[in-house]
């Protein structure tokens, strides 16, 4: 089974990414993996920590001469910014006079709940692991993912369709996001300029006021076949597993596949996409739909159309002109502890959200088909097309 994990504090050492069950002699590019770390750091309302950190993947194990051998891949992303906090967060006891608590909770963050959780007067160690800073160790590790599945035929994109008030209000193509993921500038990562614009405006809005932006992103899966996932046990159900991965990202509030919400309040006879068959189709079988709303997913299982998953982010919870909160150490009213904050942060959003959505599909791509080496799994994964192709 694939599986990651990640450690490390927002203001720490560093953070860390591990990676197993990857099959061996998957290629992996260093370009690529500091690529896909830089995306996350780009984007209209980031604060000052991205002036500070330029995030690079170092790769411990599991890579040798460019390709994965089978055991796990562990990977390190320095952070720069520890030089100025190695005395406020040693891992020695320290001088307490040079810690930097934080004495009153944040609204909307972990601070509260997470003191109460584990005996804290202090919200610090909350903040500090609760920050969104450890996506960038699951964006290192989604680069890994991205990496077979590409070897497979099978991309991942993002991009923005809401931040604010301001929307796209169309559908985006897969070539269209596959474009605006390439740019080597990133706004706001809307496919649409003048939409774009007008979502720039929100964020300005929010950044003149001491307030914060939140949005909706989009991730697109593409050229994954029908058979992914199953509907035959609850917990193997495509859609319920990738609602969980992006949900699990800080922030996210809410998660949304296909057109999930305005399905909500249609009719069956507009939301269901009818299916037709077409014995010359050059799809992945020889059935077709001409619309996809429900996103590319039925019943659990992949369809073979693009799968669409949104997610919707809330306003970042620090805000430069804070919210009422109370003192842990007098319980009396105050105003709520202020950390370096960004204005928006949904594009770096979608890319973290990528990379759960990858991992989440690489697992099930190799539970489906098996193989200690990326040669047998590919194997696999060619006879079953074959096989669907031919039904």
């Amino acid at each position: 089974m694939l599986r990651f994990s990640t450690a490390g504090e927002s203001h720490g050492e560093s953070l860390v990414a591990l990676v197993s069950g990857l099959p061996a002699g998957v290629p992996v590019s260093q370009e690529f993996v500091d690529r896909e770390l830089w995306r996350r750091q780009q984007g209209y309302g980031r604060g000052g920590r991205m002036r500070i950190e330029r995030d690079t993947a170092h790769i411990l194990s599991g890579v040798r001469h460019g390709k994965t051998i089978g055991s796990p891949v562990a990977m390190t992303l320095a952070n720069n910014d520890w030089k100025n906090w190695n005395e406020i967060l040693p891992v020695e006891e320290g001088d307490a006079e040079k810690h930097k608590a934080v004495k009153s909770p944040r609204p909307g963050h972990a601070d509260l709940p997470g003191s109460l959780k584990y005996d804290f007067k202090d919200a610090r160690y909350v903040l500090e692991r609760a920050s969104a800073r450890e996506s960038a160790a699951r964006v290192a590790c989604g680069a890994m993912a991205k990496s077979l599945l590409r070897e497979l035929g099978i991309f991942v994109g993002s991009h923005v369709i809401r931040v604010g008030k301001q929307e796209l209000g169309r559908d985006a193509t897969w070539a269209e996001v596959a474009a605006s993921n390439a740019k080597d500038e990133v706004l706001l990562n809307c496919v649409d300029p003048e939409a774009e614009a007008r979502m720039k405006s929100e964020v300005d809005a929010a950044l003149r006021t001491g307030d914060t932006v939140g949005g909706v992103f989009e991730v697109v899966v593409h050229g994954l076949p029908p058979g992914v996932g199953t509907h035959v046990n609850w917990d193997e159900r495509l859609d319920g597993l990738l609602a969980q991965a992006v949900m699990s990202l800080q922030a996210v509030k809410a998660v949304e596949l296909g057109r999930g919400v305005t399905a909500a309040e249609s009719m069956g006879s507009t939301v269901h996409d009818a299916i037709s068959y077409d014995g010359s189709g050059d799809g992945f079988t020889k059935f077709s739909r001409e619309k996809n709303n429900a996103g590319g997913m039925e019943g659990g299982i992949s369809n073979g159309e693009d799968v669409i998953v949104r997610g919707y982010l809330k306003p970042i919870s620090t805000l430069r002109r804070p919210l009422g909160s109370v003192s842990f150490e007098t319980r009396e009213p105050v105003k709520a502890a202020y950390e370096r904050s960004d204005v928006c942060v949904v594009p770096a959003g979608g890319v973290a959200a990528e990379a759960m959505v990858a991992l989440t599909i690489a697992r099930l791509v190799i539970d489906k088909f098996g193989g200690d080496s990326i040669r047998e799994l590919k194997r696999n994964f060619d006879g079953y097309r074959e096989q669907i192709k031919a039904y």
